[in-house]
């Protein structure tokens, strides 16, 4: 656990007490802080005080001995309308950091790799550090991944932080510089915490913060919002600026294009890998995350030779196009981590056909933008409350569907449609392009409840 030795004696709120919450209160507490938690659940409270922290009601509570309060990123602290008790700090003139910022200043010799982008981050992250283990580094790997970073162990000198960061998180992160910073992609998401697109934009980029050479930032160009944020960072000239796409070449940077992946990095435009050679990274929304790992790695020092290696043993991320079993030549994919239509596009991408299982608690977006691939669809499933949403939409699209109500339901139906037409590369894919939280705590509940299901089907398994 992080020794977060600059804190000790003082007084340190703890806003927000899940599992990041938790693991701060705890290492605040073993540094010797006077440590203050809060949660807006009572439960999380009675947790809390039966572990022995200072539960105390930061909504009514006298501020003024605080200078920092340690904000879960999940709590709104600005838009859509800030939580008192940010509006309360913000006025005591408190700082509002979350728990990377803490191991930011205590661990200032170690090297730190910052991933961002609205979707790929967790692939790429866990890739990042498969890659880096590989290659015999030092490393610790999490952040909005899942790994409170105040668990990790001390690194110093020579070890690297590999973050997967969330816009809220760079929000609430000051002192990082990355070494390695990539930012994948930009498309509409979370807008309500952000005020707008503009505001949402404007948090990716801070993954750039003071970068200077020789850092590096990798960012995708396959959307409008990172080309525009490629070029500012080309014109300012103050990092080392190396573009991926998954669309084709792009000169000085790393690309996939004819089945490839190419590094024009040296300006050679060199061949290094076949993109078939990695089975856990289908399609071309996973062509993206292999050119943005492989350039983040290439940046920390890692040879291009052990990065291609390490890359053909990655063994995928659970809830991320995970195939979980095969019966009678059909495929059952879970692809529970799609809560959003871009998302759910990748998977539609990649698969045909597909026996399409969707819904729950939708996005604002819907289902816009999946138009072109509904001739990917053999037949759809609706789960959840966006089943009436979701419903006329694929009316209107022509695309034949069933309401499931649930997710076992609509695994049996997908299943027994699905071996009885018996069509060559079938897919029955759980890509819901929604939210889990009308039927399951989280989308890896989703994710386990489909895995679960489809290893109750009978049929010969491959």
């Amino acid at each position: 656990m992080i020794n977060l030795f600059y804190m000790d004696g003082l007084p340190v709120a703890v806003m927000g007490l899940g599992k990041s919450g938790l693991a701060t209160a705890e290492a605040l507490a073993r540094s010797g802080a006077d440590v203050w938690v809060w949660d807006d659940k009572e439960a999380s409270r009675e947790a809390a005080a039966a572990k022995g922290y200072k539960v105390v009601d930061l909504m009514t509570a006298d501020l003024s001995e605080l200078t920092t309060i340690v904000w879960s990123p999940g709590i709104p602290h600005s838009f859509p309308k800030p939580h008192p008790v940010a509006e309360r700090a913000r006025a005591a003139g408190i700082e509002l950091v979350c728990d990377i910022e803490l191991l930011a200043r205590a661990e200032r010799d170690s090297a730190y790799l910052g991933i961002t982008g609205t979707n790929g981050k967790s692939t790429t992250t866990t890739l990042v550090g498969h890659v880096m283990e590989a290659a015999g580094r030092r490393i610790a790997v999490g952040g909005n991944l899942g790994t409170p970073v105040l668990t990790f162990p001390s690194l110093g000198g020579g070890g690297t932080y590999v973050l997967e960061m969330s816009s809220y998180q760079l929000e609430l992160t000051v002192s990082i510089t990355y070494d390695v910073a990539v930012l994948l992609n930009i498309t509409p998401d979370h807008l309500d915490r952000h005020g707008g697109m503009d505001g949402y934009v404007a948090a990716k980029k801070l993954i750039f913060h003071r970068q200077t050479k020789p850092r590096t930032a990798v960012i995708g160009v396959d959307d409008a919002h990172c080309r525009k944020i490629h070029e500012e960072l080309v014109a300012k000239g103050d990092q080392i600026v190396w573009p991926i796409s998954a669309e084709g070449a792009v000169a000085g940077g790393i690309y996939a294009a004819d089945g490839w992946l190419v590094d024009d990095t040296e300006g050679n435009a060199e061949r290094v890998a076949e993109l078939s050679k990695f089975p856990a990274l289908l399609g071309k929304h996973n062509w993206q995350n292999a050119a943005a790992a492989y350039a983040a790695c290439k940046a920390a020092g890692v040879p291009a030779p052990a990065i291609v290696a390490a890359m053909t043993t990655f063994p995928g991320l659970a809830h991320r196009q995970q195939l979980v079993r095969t019966i009678d030549g059909v495929r059952f994919v879970n692809d529970s981590k799609a809560t959003n239509a871009d998302a759910t596009e990748k998977a539609l991408a990649t698969f045909d056909p597909i026996y399409w299982i969707l819904g729950g608690q939708a996005k604002e977006t819907g289902l816009d933008g999946l138009e072109g691939l509904m001739g990917r669809v053999r037949h759809a499933f609706l789960i959840g409350e966006a089943s009436d949403r979701f419903a006329a939409w694929l009316e209107a699209n022509k695309v034949p569907y069933t309401r499931c109500g649930t997710l076992d339901v609509a695994v049996n139906v997908a299943a027994e449609l699905a071996l009885a037409e018996r069509l060559p590369n079938a897919c029955v894919l759980l890509s819901p392009a929604c939210a889990s939280w009308d039927q399951f705590a989280n989308f890896e509940k989703r994710g386990e409840a489909f895995a679960a299901a489809v290893n109750r089907l009978e049929g010969d398994a491959a």
